[in-house]
């Protein structure tokens, strides 16, 4: 995510732009952008946060199994102006409004740790280490709140082959951005920064776990975590790590930053589970943004977010409750 967590599910009209502002804008963002194919991805710095240039990042249709749900796409709309992301502030609009400072050009993702080829890696040698595919990913938060989001990247195990991890990586840990001077939200105290997250070696390996750099067939909007975010769709948003700049293969399970700042409601593994609650909340339903109202009749929330047939595995003989 990374959706990071706050304590609230509600979502206020002022949070939403009107979609005739926002149609206009991309419109107009579109007419700029009218030159070659190719140059897409050089205006992508330029780009301001509330609406994504035209950069378009296309990506063939995933033949992964589980990796394309039939369920209706949450609105482009919604999905880029409801955010988690507390480095640009608590508020769920905070995120479109601030991240404009966010500059993702140039950018760089450091490889470190229990691998045999450590290195750093510019954007445009990630972009290009793997075909791109769409995946259309249901997304749920720990706070009850749920999207459909159709991401554009690759499995993160295109990259940890690469980097050939040695015996000793039993984890992989990711490191986010922390920079004052383009987020805002870093001022605050909040959480420890900067954000952390991290997974098992086999969650990281398994190929619904995605390393993204657009959404809706275009490049991420800062919001959400530009310009290269993972995405692993059977666990709540937090761990999803937004604006990575390291990852680590580690040998020693990692403390994650929510795990840091409560540890007795969010565990290192965070899969969804309808039948293990927060201490604050009940699981088992979920609210779907931009689809159902506020008092409309919630959703039953699905074991692994829906993906139990591709990952339950991963957790076969665990306690699902002591390891949370």
């Amino acid at each position: 995510m990374h959706f990071h967590s706050d304590r609230f599910g509600r979502i206020a009209p002022t949070e939403i732009t009107p979609q005739a502002v926002y149609e206009s804008r991309r419109d107009w963002l579109r007419l700029m952008a009218g030159g070659a194919a190719g140059a897409a991805l050089a205006g992508w710095a330029g780009r301001e946060a509330l609406a994504q240039s035209a950069a378009k990042l296309p990506g063939a249709k995933s033949a992964l199994p589980g990796a394309l749900t039939m369920e209706k796409p949450t609105s482009f709309k919604d999905a880029s102006t409801y955010n988690n992301f507390y480095e640009f502030g608590t508020d769920k609009a905070d995120p479109a409004r601030a991240a404009g400072t966010l500059k993702t050009r140039p950018w760089t993702v450091a490889v470190e740790g229990e691998v045999g080829k450590p290195g750093l890696f510019d954007l445009d040698a990630l972009l290009k280490l793997s075909p791109m595919e769409e995946r259309i990913y249901r997304l749920r938060c720990v706070e009850g709140w749920s999207m459909v989001i159709p991401w554009v990247g690759y499995s993160l195990a295109e990259l940890i082959k690469k980097v050939e991890p040695t015996s000793k990586a039993k984890y992989v840990e990711f490191v986010t951005l922390a920079d004052k001077a383009q987020m805002p939200g870093l001022r605050s105290g909040v959480l420890d920064w900067p954000y952390t997250e991290g997974l098992r070696i086999d969650e990281a390996m398994q190929p619904l776990a995605m390393l993204a750099f657009g959404m809706y067939g275009e490049v991420l909007p800062n919001q959400n975590g530009a310009p290269v975010r993972l995405v692993v769709p059977w666990k709540y948003g937090f761990k999803s790590a937004k604006s990575i700049v390291k990852i680590r293969f580690v040998e020693k399970q990692p403390v994650s930053s929510w795990t840091r700042a409560a540890a007795q409601e969010y565990g290192f593994f965070s899969n969804v589970n309808p039948k293990v609650d927060h201490p604050r909340w009940s699981q088992a339903t979920e609210r779907r943004i931009g689809e159902d109202g506020l008092f409309a009749k919630k959703r039953p929330t699905l074991m692994f977010n829906g993906y139990e047939a591709q990952v339950g595995q991963l957790y076969a003989g665990m306690d699902l409750k002591k390891f949370y």
